[in-house]
């Protein structure tokens, strides 16, 4: 799955994701076509997505007896490991598993993409295009035309392929589906959906801890407060307003009196007022931010938690999410999905990573706290869940659930003594909560398995596996230290973004996004400096010299396999690729710093965040898992085959565009 909240200041995505409704166009799907084959016998299948089950943990649990009906599964049908994508990271991994090709078929290469036209970087699965230049009318901005809201994702779809044939689909927040895919299948957005101020996630934390100072971290905004007479005054940011020149973040102010002597307080924000004991979580607040006077406005939805009362008072506000019952952007297919889930269950996460993880990597929520809020996700998910399983009579259901990922990202720590954040503490605390989530998971397995019978198939996959990240490599700084990256003047190593005072007409190759190096090609980077005939031997001494670097700490490997993208992609879109692919070994990563272009001091480093374990590593080591209610042919099948596998099942030609192949 995932990934950390990357904030890219640079990029038009970031501040143009959040329009109004009218201004967003959206390319045309399309409708039904003929039915499907008479010889077709499958009436019913679901498949659900698991991102970041690994078959090690798996076989762990199905051995320990946590897991009976994912054994019982395996018993009647089969078990295997599921090859994953290159790299493997979500956003490509479920691209390959949607449109049934590699990434250069689909051409999703990592979570960060940037445009070799000005080297800025950006959300890689969706992107707003502006149309026109605007019209400014003093302070005012009015757009000549509307923008574009593109999801980059290219290459089939299989459910709307599925649907053309007659196939009732519904897809629940499968990744890389943001904006929707037109067409007649019901589906909600998924991982790639932005909070409402068009990042990955955006906290607010209001605090009087003397030592704490007003800050951004990533992934939120702590802001140093003081009470007076027990009140406050607070703000929350939303959408950058695109109708003012200076382009800045609307904003809400909320009022916070504390009772004297209890540990209580009352929140007041545009006439709604809600009463918090310490330690309570409030129901979901709409929140109106208005863009152009009354005129133009956008509602989104947030909870409150209230962390501490006195000594610190300390209060949380979770980021805000895109409101689904009045979304500003697409979120569904058809558009008033969104809101008739809001109507039968209450409102619910929008935002594409649910659960709180950088709120507890920058200390604000405690491991038991975030616990609670990722519980919070995982029961608000089942209870989607158990109303489409409900409604589910004949055709296809896609459903997703985060759980499993997110959580293994932060508390492997837990269960790994070799990881620098690991501590017997914390290990008794937390150390069963991912066996716990293997456990619900299971109890949705099952749920599926009783909705079906000989004449329907499940289907329970992963995108990848996981493993611990412990050592931290910085790619950029390596690339400098060794003469393929130069700057103008001495450079910046603290880790600072944006490829600080680089001299790209004399660097050759860098590296963005989590796995991904690029040559500074001549005709295609801007400032390009690498010809036609000399890219072939830097990439074979890039090569041979990357998978030869150690770890002076260890002196074992850190990258176990360089791929040159040309070799392991195929498709249309191999040309917009990164030219090669960093497979790194177990326990390590690329760093934090050098994902955007930064240059930290050290080449080699502990990874002490509490993002521990992760699995954009070499992908050999970190298959996902394939259960089958059917027995399926033993080998090694790929995400790509499952997309072509679903449409034979249903008797529906696979489209030429899908390199996979039928598993049956």
């Amino acid at each position: 799955m995932s990934g950390r909240n990357y904030r890219v200041s640079q990029s038009v995505s970031r501040r143009r994701f959040l329009q109004t409704a009218s201004a967003v166009a959206l390319a045309a799907g399309c409708g039904r076509g003929v039915a499907p084959r008479s010889d077709s016998q499958l009436e019913r299948m679901i498949v659900l997505g698991i991102d970041g089950m690994d078959p090690g943990l798996l076989e762990q649990f199905m051995a320990a007896g946590r897991m009976p009906n994912c054994k019982r599964l395996k018993e009647s049908g089969s078990l295997q490991r599921l090859e994953t994508s290159i790299p493997p990271q979500s956003p490509v991994a479920w691209s390959n598993f949607i449109s049934g090709t590699n990434p250069g078929g689909h051409g999703i290469f990592d979570f960060i993409a940037r445009d070799p036209a000005d080297m800025k970087p950006y959300h890689s699965t969706a992107r707003v295009e502006p149309a026109g230049e605007p019209w400014r009318l003093g302070q005012m901005v009015i757009p000549s035309a509307p923008s574009k809201l593109e999801n980059r994702r290219k290459g089939a779809t299989f459910w709307n392929d599925l649907e053309r044939h007659g196939v009732d689909c519904t897809v629940f927040r499968i990744p890389a589906n943001f904006p929707p895919t037109e067409g007649d299948a019901t589906t909600l957005s998924g991982m790639g959906t932005p909070d409402l101020q068009g990042g990955y996630g955006s906290f607010t934390f209001l605090t009087d801890t003397p030592a704490e100072r007003s800050r951004d971290v990533p992934g939120g905004r702590i802001e140093r407060i003081r009470l007076t007479n027990h009140q406050l005054t607070g703000r929350l940011q939303g959408p950058y307003n695109e109708f003012s020149a200076k382009e800045e973040q609307a904003e809400v102010r909320f009022e916070v009196v504390r009772d004297p002597e209890q540990a209580v307080v009352k929140i007041t924000i545009q006439n709604q007022t809600l009463i918090l004991k310490q330690g309570e979580w409030s129901d979901w607040i709409v929140v109106r931010f208005d863009l152009l006077s009354f005129a133009v406005s956008v509602t989104g939805i947030c909870r409150f938690y209230l962390k501490s009362v006195r000594e610190p008072f300390s209060l949380y506000v979770s980021p805000i999410n895109i409101d689904p019952a009045n979304p500003s952007v697409p979120l569904s297919t058809p558009a008033g999905y969104s809101k008739q889930l809001v109507q039968e269950l209450g409102y619910y996460y929008t935002q594409g990573m649910i659960e709180d993880t950088n709120a507890l990597s920058s200390g604000v929520l405690t491991a038991g706290e975030y616990r609670q809020q990722a519980t919070f996700v995982h029961e608000e998910r089942l209870r989607c869940y158990e109303r489409e399983l409900s409604r589910f009579q004949q055709g296809f259901l896609f459903f997703y659930f985060s759980t499993l990922d997110l959580n293994s990202h932060v508390f492997w720590r837990a269960i790994d003594p070799g990881h620098p954040q690991y501590s017997k503490q914390l290990a008794e605390s937390q150390g069963d909560f991912i066996g716990t989530l293997y456990e619900k998971i299971d109890k949705a397995v099952g749920q599926a398995l009783e909705k079906l019978d000989s004449r329907g198939w499940l289907l329970v996959m992963s995108d990848h596996g996981f493993g611990s990240f412990r050592r931290q490599f910085n790619l950029n700084s390596w690339l400098l230290d060794n003469g393929y990256l130069r700057t103008r003047r001495p450079p910046t190593r603290d880790g600072s973004p944006g490829f600080p005072n680089v001299d790209w007409k004399r660097s050759r190759a860098y590296g963005l996004g989590i796995n991904s190096l690029y040559l500074n090609r001549k005709g295609r980077e801007v400032d390009g400096s690498v010809t036609d005939a000399q890219a072939k031997r830097l990439e074979r001494d890039l090569i041979d010299r990357l998978q030869a670097v150690t770890d002076p700490q260890t002196g074992g490997k850190v990258i176990a396999r360089v791929y040159r993208a040309a070799d392991v992609y195929t498709g249309a879109h191999v040309a917009d690729s990164p030219d090669l692919i960093i497979g790194y070994e177990k326990n390590y990563r690329a760093s934090w710093e050098t994902i955007l272009g930064g240059f930290p001091r050290e080449l080699v480093s502990d990874n002490m965040n509490a993002w521990s374990g992760d699995h954009c590593i070499d992908p050999t080591y970190v298959p996902g898992v394939l259960l089958s209610s059917r027995p399926l042919p033993q080998g090694l099948p790929k995400l790509e085959d499952l997309a072509p596998t679903i449409l034979g099942a249903f008797g529906v030609p696979v489209p030429p565009s899908m390199t996979g192949r039928r598993l049956i």
